[in-house]
């Protein structure tokens, strides 16, 4: 190859030489000061075609050199493998920003702080009060002027003892009642060994190595899946659905009751305070959907045999949160409504998850795999496969939820709010 530079002596470099000694060597083999000097000592000038060559070869070379280095490729790799950068998600900001705000925050702590001071007046929390007080008939309720409202005349020790609970239970439920994306990782902790002990086993930090989390969809119907369900090491069940009849769909076992509180109220007005269709042996979880009803759990934790435990209100939130980003994305990306009218669309401050919806979180954050039954909805199906009711509740979104059960399945890192320390598993839906 003919010679780019070339001395009195025939010493000279040519263009591959240059290229080599650029991109092989760790910093800039030949700095351009070198090339100054080796100007100076030529005799006899360059033609201007060979100037040009000599910067263009030099161009190109340092371009591919900070392309290499400089991040392009960065993922192309060491030791003859090949690492490619998984894209980041990308979250609408906007979104991000209005899901995080809960509208009834304020209220929820007026009406915390309302029943810590024993204040049990209004129509709804007073309901509430006169179902607890059907089993407590020396607890009196007496007007007074203070701003407290309705005073409790504390005469029975043991309605003092359950006064006592509900108010440590309630303040420190509040007391945690936060955002923190890193819950996920405390589930296992919080669920998984309270029910290892219940069932005495050891409490170990691995996870359920299956779980079946059963909606109560009346597509379920058109199904065989009750044998592929009681297969599972763990099966959730929610709101205390029947299954009588109905184990060639739903199977047979359970493992966990999922409720919510307003199922536990309704059992609260029962003889012993009766929840548990699927044996006094098989342990409960709920999350709260109001701060009065931890009255209803005072009470009803004593009776059972079983645990009964609340859902962590950090979980909570977490829950609410992707669900009404899912739901705010709907409503204005795909429907191209307005956020302001998101709102009276979707009841305000009522707007909540579906029990379904924090079953499979729980699922997700205690069982290494998951398989989710009876979450859909069919125009020809009961919206429950056990009762004759066909309307959804307008608190809830299901199509928000259904579009994340979809991202669980294909898309785990299109969800928001989850931390990057939580590895999401696998998820299987059966229609």
């Amino acid at each position: 190859m003919p010679k780019i530079f070339e001395a009195e002596d025939g010493s000279g470099v040519n263009a591959c030489e240059i290229c080599a000694a650029i991109y092989f060597r760790p910093a800039l083999a030949i700095p351009i000061n070198s090339f100054l000097d080796f100007f100076a000592q030529m005799k006899r000038p360059l033609r201007p075609l060979f100037s040009i060559l000599v910067f263009t070869v030099l161009a190109v070379t340092l371009s591919l050199r900070i392309l290499v280095h400089g991040g392009y490729f960065s993922s192309v790799e060491l030791e003859n493998k090949v690492v490619v950068r998984e894209q980041l998600p990308v979250f609408n900001s906007t979104l991000l920003k209005y899901a995080a705000i809960d509208v009834g925050e304020e209220k929820d702590k007026q009406e915390i702080e309302r029943l810590l001071e024993g204040n049990f007046d209004g129509p709804g929390r007073y309901r509430t009060f006169a179902s607890w007080r059907k089993f407590h008939h020396d607890v009196r309720s007496k007007s007074s002027s203070s701003s407290s409202g309705i005073p409790l005349s504390l005469r029975s020790p043991m309605f003092y003892r359950y006064w006592l609970d509900f108010r440590r239970n309630l303040n420190d439920w509040a007391r945690k009642k936060r955002f923190q994306a890193d819950i996920m990782n405390d589930l296992v902790r919080l669920v998984k060994h309270v029910i290892d002990n219940h069932y005495g086993l050891n409490r170990l930090d691995r996870k359920y190595e299956s779980c079946a989390v059963v909606g109560n969809s009346g597509i379920l119907l058109n199904s065989n899946y009750g044998e592929l369900i009681d297969s599972h090491e763990m099966v959730i069940r929610l709101n205390n659905a029947r299954i009588e009849r109905f184990e060639k769909h739903v199977g047979s076992k359970t493992s966990l009751s999922f409720v919510n509180s307003n199922i536990l109220h309704l059992c609260a007005r029962r003889e012993g305070c009766f929840c548990h269709p699927y044996g006094g042996n098989v342990p409960v979880i709920m999350y709260i959907c109001q701060p009065m009803h931890f009255l209803d759990y005072t009470r009803c934790n004593g009776s059972h045999k079983a645990p009964l435990i609340v859902t962590d209100p950090r979980f909570d939130m977490l829950c609410a949160r992707i669900v009404k980003y899912y739901s705010l994305k709907l409503f204005v990306e795909e429907k191209g409504k307005s956020l302001e009218e998101w709102g009276s669309s979707h009841e305000g401050s009522l707007f909540h998850y579906s029990s379904g919806m924090q079953a499979v979180m729980l699922a997700l954050g205690v069982c290494d795999k998951v398989s989710i039954f009876g979450f859909g909805k069919s125009a020809s199906a009961k919206h429950h496969y056990h009762t004759n009711q066909k309307a959804e509740l307008q608190l809830h979104d299901y199509e928000a939820e259904y579009a994340f059960y979809h991202d669980l399945v294909e898309n785990q890192r299109a969800i928001p709010f989850l931390s990057d320390k939580f590895n999401l598993p696998p998820v299987v839906i059966y229609h």
